[in-house]
């Protein structure tokens, strides 16, 4: 029997085989999420009533035989950034805190056309340019281990709400870490794409993002990672709209050799705050366990890796913070989060000649980065130097949160965060690892392998 903590693999596959109904599991998640969500204010908007309708239309498809898609009668949540029809969508700003779209997201659609039932929006820093879910519409969100801690940004909802068992599912967006964070900082799991694997039409921060376009790519958040292997597919490819997406085909995890992979590892990185020690013994211990089942493990950072610390404001502050103004302008926002003033305010524009220099550092930075993982298969590094921390930290120049994450949305490379252990103050600690472009497959074999190893996600003590 299943229940709100079980594999959205395992809810789909009851309903189908009319073990539950998906009537029940739908209404078994929204009585978690009134239980959970008064503590997290993970969850901003509901749309129950319109999900009760589609789940019992999921039944009726059931009892004729017919099959509605891979994710048959899925409750599901998803993050406020991404369009949904019929329901309020604010991206976090208070320009948009009554807009309510008249057409889903590709993603969103995607997932509902698969069968999935939305039952609710989940919270998100202001235009999901934050590493904390703090925004001046909805409030904050706290993390299900300790609701004093901030469970990430800028997909802190969604990973507060699926560690919680409201959720089997939700889809985060990372432009700097913001799928891979908040899936170390709340126990979860979650991958980054390829850049290009999956469009972004009708989500807060678009696609024609110019020097930026390739840092911003959306993925699922789910407990375990069988559920990233089963939706990632759903989402991914063209959508006919966004023209920077490729058509090139999803590889097939349980086809990788995990026996012939090389993989460098490394922790410190100049320039960086260096983990603590319980994030060095998560990042070890995961280390060990992959020796025992790959080709080799060694011990080796990309030297590329500690210019990422003056790249960033270069790059994406270049113009002066113009282009997070367009997107304030456009939706009508005066009055910005203290986020995201703290994260752009002091960003200043740079000359012609010094922004185009930087753009074609980029491009060398990810020239520099391909050539370090040629004669790998794979990188395991931290998510973060340290658990999650307290409310209001995470711009602080002693934890630069996103330090760790942000090399490879610049490189647009996949990545696969899980919970690899625990700190010993009980806050989940995950790893990511990166691997070539396109090979999505070789991170999730990973992260399957580890997460049998190490246990993945834990019920948090709520």
């Amino acid at each position: 029997m299943v229940d709100t903590f079980s594999s959205l693999t395992d809810i789909v596959r009851a309903i189908r085989g009319r073990e539950v109904s998906a009537s029940e599991v739908l209404e078994a998640h929204l009585a978690r999420i009134d239980e959970v969500n008064p503590t997290l204010n993970a969850v901003v908007q509901m749309s129950a009533e319109r999900a009760r309708v589609e789940a019992a239309e999921a039944d009726a498809a059931i009892a004729r035989g017919d099959d509605l898609g891979p994710l048959h009668g899925a409750p599901i949540t998803l993050k406020d950034s991404h369009d949904t029809e019929g329901v309020v969508t604010t991206g976090g700003t208070l320009g948009r805190k009554d807009f309510v779209p008249d057409a889903d997201s590709t993603v969103a659609a995607r997932l509902r056309a698969a069968g999935a039932i939305l039952m609710g929006k989940t919270n998100t820093p202001e235009l999901t340019l934050s590493g904390e879910t703090d925004n001046l519409v909805y409030g904050q969100t706290r993390n299900p281990f300790n609701p004093e801690r901030t469970p990430g940004g800028s997909s802190g909802g969604a990973a507060a709400i699926v560690c919680a068992g409201g959720s089997p599912l939700d889809m985060g967006s990372d432009t700097g870490g913001s799928i891979r964070l908040p899936s170390h900082f709340s126990g979860i799991c979650g991958i980054k794409p390829t850049a290009g694997r999956v469009p972004r039409t009708g989500h807060i921060v678009p696609w024609g993002m110019g020097a930026l376009d390739a840092w911003t790519t959306i993925g699922p958040m789910t407990r375990y990672v069988e559920d990233l292997m089963l939706a990632l597919p759903i989402i991914s490819g063209p959508d006919g709209v966004d023209p920077f997406i490729a058509p090139v085909p999803l590889r097939d995890p349980a086809d990788v050799n995990l026996s012939s992979l090389r993989i460098a590892w490394y922790s410190d990185v100049e320039g960086y705050l260096a983990p603590d020690d319980d994030t060095r013994a998560t990042l070890e211990a995961a280390v060990t366990a992959l020796g025992e089942r790959v080709a080799s493990v060694e011990p080796d950072t990309p030297p590329a890796l500690a210019e990422y610390v003056d790249l960033w404001p270069r790059v994406g502050g270049g113009d002066g913070r113009a282009w997070v103004q367009r997107i304030l302008d456009k939706w009508g926002t005066t009055e910005e989060s203290p986020f995201l003033k703290k994260g752009f305010d002091t960003i200043e524009p740079t000359a012609t000649d010094e922004f185009t220099k930087s753009l074609e550092r980029q491009d060398q930075f990810r020239s520099e980065m391909l050539q370090f993982i040629q004669p790998y298969d794979a990188i395991i590094a931290p998510v973060a130097a340290r658990p999650a921390p307290e409310h209001g930290q995470t711009y602080s120049k002693e934890l630069r949160t996103m330090f760790y994450t942000g090399p490879y949305n610049i490189t647009g490379w996949p990545g696969t965060a899980l919970r690899c252990g625990t700190s010993s103050d009980g806050l989940p600690i995950g790893i990511q690892i990166l691997a070539h472009p396109w090979r999505e497959d070789v991170t999730l074999a990973l992260a399957a392998a580890l997460e049998s190893d190490l246990g993945g996600w834990q019920q948090p003590p709520m």
